[in-house]
């Protein structure tokens, strides 16, 4: 595989791990900016919200940016707003930085895996993506805890200067290894040839089924800890080890997810992905029933379901890739944002739940959530088999 495709994998760490980051490094930064942890929380929150907003803007209106323009550009925007974060003396001023760095996540986000898609050879897109993909998996496995580390030895402004050079030498291993080429945002359609193509039935039920299967899978996962001490009183590092073996059984999955979007096509990796996770919902939801339940029994379904939900990335993507044809950087645009925006509505949904129902009904919302995922995805199959398109049927390959 090409030097660049590894690259493109450090972007997206870096990018990911800055949005995650955060959550190590919050009781230090709400004590020494005097608000509240819930408050400084936020940050999480306002930095996600924005990369929500801004990445379907980004990808319609930057479209026709040269891709090393627009890396270079977003990554020295990012580079600056973290050294400028780690002197915020406010925690106002901290807030706007953060949207500061997310507005320039939002705008190479996207673009990172729709160049590994464009130029990955027919029959390797899937693993192409996954490879991209893996630098999401590695940003929790391995970014968020190193960042939290350095912040809580050298404090939290230490933190975000780690982000600015991780951000520099990531910009410096794209500049180096993409290659040049001439015209390689040229066949770009119109903005409102873009929009019909993003409107058509069969790339926007397939979004609204990533946003569906990722507001229950980020529901559950936020909500892990009350269920588990629910269920089977875990202790602190009986939770940790549940969260560790799930980040890791995630990087594994989403290599596999990549090679058997490659055999399978994408359709039938997602409807095996999406349904293992709905299967695996509906286990949970039993097994409130026989509580208490060995925590090796929990840790075992638990490592599964964070397989499967790393699993359906690259399917997603290649999907999307394949049916958007030339608008297809905008498509994978808005589905980064449909992925932010389930982060924040399964933080919501999980919370209502619990506060109101229970930990043990939190497996059955988010089942339903996986069943609306399986239906939107159903009708986008279907609308995309009765699409004159080449495309169209690529996906069933």
């Amino acid at each position: 595989m090409p030097a660049w495709l590894f690259a493109l994998l450090a972007a997206a760490f870096v990018f990911y791990t800055d949005d995650y980051v955060i959550a190590g490094v919050l009781p230090e930064i709400a004590r020494d900016l005097g608000v509240s942890e819930a408050h400084a929380g936020q940050l999480v929150t306002v930095f996600s919200l924005t990369v929500a907003l801004a990445a379907p803007i980004a990808g319609v209106t930057l479209a026709r940016v040269s891709r090393r323009y627009l890396f270079t550009t977003s990554f020295v925007i990012f580079v600056v707003a973290n050294l400028l974060a780690a002197t915020a003396t406010s925690f106002g001023l901290l807030v706007t930085l953060r949207v500061v760095a997310a507005i320039a996540a939002a705008a190479s986000t996207p673009a990172v895996f729709a160049y590994a898609a464009e130029r990955a050879p027919e029959s390797h897109i899937g693993r192409y993506v996954a490879v991209v993909a893996l630098g999401v998996t590695g940003s929790i496995a391995a970014g968020v805890p190193i960042g939290t580390w350095i912040g809580g030895h050298w404090g939290w402004r230490t933190t975000f200067v780690s982000m600015a050079v991780a951000g520099a030498a990531a910009l410096a291993f794209l500049l180096a290894t993409l290659p040049r080429e001439r015209g390689e945002a040229g066949d770009v359609p119109s903005i409102p040839e873009q929009l019909r193509a993003l409107a058509s039935a069969p790339v926007s039920l397939g979004l609204m089924a990533n946003c569906a299967l990722m507001t229950g899978s980020m529901m559950m996962l936020t909500y892990t800890a009350p269920y588990l001490d629910a269920v089977s009183n875990a202790g602190v590092d009986q939770r940790a080890l549940s969260f560790s073996s799930s980040g890791l059984a995630g990087i594994v999955c989403i290599w596999a997810g990549g090679k058997a979007t490659d055999r399978w096509g994408s359709d039938r990796t997602l409807v095996a992905g999406i349904g293992t996770f709905t299967g695996i919902m509906v286990l949970l939801g039993v097994l409130w029933f026989a509580r208490p339940v060995p925590f090796s029994v929990l840790l075992v379904v638990g490592t599964v379901w964070g397989g499967m939900a790393f699993w359906n990335s690259p399917a997603i993507q290649a999907r999307l890739h394949l049916l958007a044809g030339p608008a297809a950087p905008q498509a994978l645009a808005l589905n980064t944002s449909g992925t932010y925006l389930g982060v924040s509505l399964g933080g919501a949904i999980g919370g209502l739940t619990l506060s109101s129902l229970g930990a043990g009904l939190l497996p059955a919302v988010a089942a339903v959530l996986g069943l609306s995922a399986l239906a939107l995805l159903a009708l986008a199959i279907g609308a995309a088999k009765k699409t004159p398109s080449g495309a169209a049927t690529a996906t069933q390959r």
